[in-house]
Order: structure tokens, then C-alpha cells, then sequence
């Protein structure tokens, strides 16, 4: 386990003393850090476009929304540890890839078992990235399915209030409920670039740029003021 960085933990849960359990369960382990605790999958949304989240500590059973569906409207959730009251679910939460399904109440030892499990699976995926022998799909999830993608097919990500568009180099679009801010920091290895608030480009697409615009294709894509100067020297070397 690498101890030299810490994780960011997201509580979800509509019970303020289950919040608080878990809580108290994060102080006290040194590797992990509490980015935020939420009482609705709406107000953790938010908080997941704002910030790259390691490990999600998910109810399941909330008003208006519930845990699983908060998964299954995401295209690349964080690492999943379902934390609930009802054992029915277990089947249906592994179906969507959690890591763990915690029955409450649970000690902190079963707690602690839990987040190596997560760390082994995020350690994992880091060094399976790392490679460039063999280029890996990203799943995103739009239309009402999952559709399999390589980075490399991917020309570019335009951002629309709490959605974003991928466009293809078959021509497809697939809108998807994502952060640009994690995209931006999930596919940096690939070759993806930010050159906006609102859209990030995948370099090796690129056909022709200046200062305040590159261009894919036909497509323009404008270059926000604040990344000028970085993309710029990037795309002339």
C-alpha cells in the first residue's frame, strides 16, 4: 500500500449519526482524508464535479435518490463501498462493481478491511495505467447504455452545465453526467488537454491551432485565456 499519499473519502448517507460514525472511522486512519459529507447522492453530485473523489462511502436507501441509482447514472464512479442497513441489495451492488457492501452496524476493524480493499483496487488500476503496451477502454455510460471506447477514438469533451458531450471519430456523440474536472485529471495520460473551461481536446486530434482556437477536423474549439500560453507551447513542440 502506497502510505505516501492520502485518499479522499466522500460519506453519503442521509443519517446524520451514520455521517458522523464514518466520520470519526476517517480521523482515524492517517491515509485517508474526508473530502466532503453529504445527505443526498443530489448534494454529493455536486461535490464530485468539484473535486476527483478516491472512495465513495455510499448508502443506498435515501430520499428522492438512491445510492444505486446515484452509480448507475454515473459513467466513472470513484471506488464504491455501499454502507447500508439492507443485506437484499448485495447482489445488485456488485452487478454495478462495488468494492464492498458494509451491513450497519460495523465495527471499525471491518471498516478498515474494507478501505484496503479499495486501495488495492485503486493501486491496481494506477499501475495497469501506466502501461502503454496495450491501450485500455474507458466505459461511458449515455443513451441509455455503456458504450466501450478508447481514448485514442475520443477527439475531444465539451462541457454542458452537469453533462458532458464525447465526440467520436466515427462522427457519434455520447452525452454522459460527468466532471470535466475529473476527465481532465483521468485522461491527462492519454494526451488530453484542458484549453477551456468548457472542453478539453485530445492533442494527437488536432489539425491546425492559434492562440484563441485549435482545430479538429472542421470543428473549432476556443482556447480560454488562462491556458493560452501552456497549450500554445505544448502544440508547437
Amino acid at each position: 500500500m502506497d502510505n505516501q499519499r492520502n485518499y479522499k473519502c466522500l460519506i453519503v448517507d442521509d443519517e446524520q449519526l451514520a455521517r458522523d460514525l464514518l466520520s470519526a472511522y476517517i480521523k482515524k486512519i492517517p491515509f485517508l482524508e474526508e473530502a466532503g459529507s453529504c445527505s443526498s447522492p443530489l448534494e454529493a453530485m455536486q461535490v464530485m464535479r468539484e473535486q476527483q473523489i478516491d472512495i465513495l462511502l455510499l448508502d443506498i436507501q435515501m430520499p428522492e435518490l438512491s445510492g444505486l441509482d446515484l452509480i448507475k447514472s454515473m459513467s466513472n464512479p470513484p471506488v464504491v463501498i455501499f454502507t447500508t442497513a439492507y443485506s437484499e441489495y448485495a447482489v445488485e451492488s456488485y452487478e454495478l462493481n462495488a468494492i464492498d457492501y458494509l451491513l450497519k452496524p460495523f465495527p471499525l476493524d471491518r471498516f478498515i478491511k474494507s478501505i484496503n480493499k479499495a486501495i488495492e483496487w485503486i493501486e491496481m488500476k494506477s499501475e495497469t495505467g501506466k502501461s502503454d503496451e496495450k491501450e485500455e477502454f474507458v466505459f461511458i455510460k449515455g443513451d441509455q447504455k455503456t458504450h466501450k471506447v478508447l481514448p485514442s477514438e475520443i477527439t475531444c469533451i465539451e462541457g454542458l452545465k452537469e453533462y458532458v458531450s464525447f465526440y467520436l471519430d466515427s462522427g457519434e456523440r455520447i452525452v454522459s453526467l460527468y466532471s470535466l474536472t475529473k476527465l481532465e485529471n483521468e485522461l491527462a495520460p492519454f494526451g488530453f488537454l484542458r484549453v477551456h473551461r468548457s472542453h478539453i481536446i485530445n492533442k494527437k486530434k488536432v489539425t491546425a491551432f492559434e492562440k484563441h482556437m485549435v482545430w479538429i477536423g472542421d470543428k473549432e474549439i476556443p482556447v480560454g485565456k488562462t491556458y493560452r500560453d501552456k497549450i500554445f507551447d505544448i502544440l508547437s513542440k
